[in-house]
């Protein structure tokens, strides 16, 4: 009776390991699809007032036609003096609107223009001795120094925020979630980011 019972709830257990993925990845699906269309919805109801185009098609000519417009205007900030304008703009205009540059810095992690702030992984010396920690390399600055972020063990979600000079934060040639795994593990798998301290 218990392997039976055994049998029947790894089954299902291992049912919806197969499912449950699934369904969450087209529950995404449908949710963003839905989030773009409200976004675009205005100008949707023109091409559906103006052609009469069913609504799928006219959801895809305004998505091709923003696309275009990004293009058009990646194309026009490559230019010397596109590149001028839109400085100026945004100097004098757009960085004064309040909440503007958090955005853009948001955007352009999220589109991969600009380094993550989790993207690489180190040993630091904070107590001025031979002791090293692990931790984030979370900015670099022009001097050479770094912002690291120290998680504590085994919560990475809390932590502490050191500025160190360069010869004291050892850059480590292993992801992030390597990292992630021994934080967790309370330093458990540490010995392979040792061997790999970047020279």
């Amino acid at each position: 009776m218990s392997k039976l019972k055994s049998f029947i709830t790894s089954t299902i257990v291992g049912g919806l390991l197969v499912i449950l993925p699934i369904a969450l990845f087209f529950f995404t699906m449908h949710w963003l699809f839905g989030m773009v269309q409200g976004i675009i919805a205005p100008l949707t109801e023109v091409l559906l007032k103006q052609l009469q185009l069913p609504q799928v098609v006219a959801d895809v000519l305004v998505i091709l036609a923003l696309t275009l417009l990004c293009f058009v205007v990646g194309v026009i900030v490559r230019t010397r003096l596109g590149k001028w304008v839109y400085a100026l703009v945004e100097s004098n205009l757009l960085m004064k609107a309040p909440g503007y540059s958090i955005i853009k810095e948001t955007v352009a992690q999220f589109l991969g223009n600009k380094k993550s702030p989790f993207s690489s992984t180190a040993l630091v010396q904070i107590f001025g001795n031979e002791t090293m920690v692990s931790a984030f390399v979370t900015d670099e600055h022009e001097d050479g120094s770094f912002t690291v972020f120290v998680p504590t063990g085994p919560n990475p979600t809390s932590g502490n925020i050191y500025h160190l000079p360069a010869d004291k934060v050892h850059q480590v040639d292993a992801p992030v979630d390597e990292m992630m795994r021994s934080i967790i593990s309370c330093g458990a798998g540490s010995s392979s980011l040792v061997k790999r301290l970047k020279k």
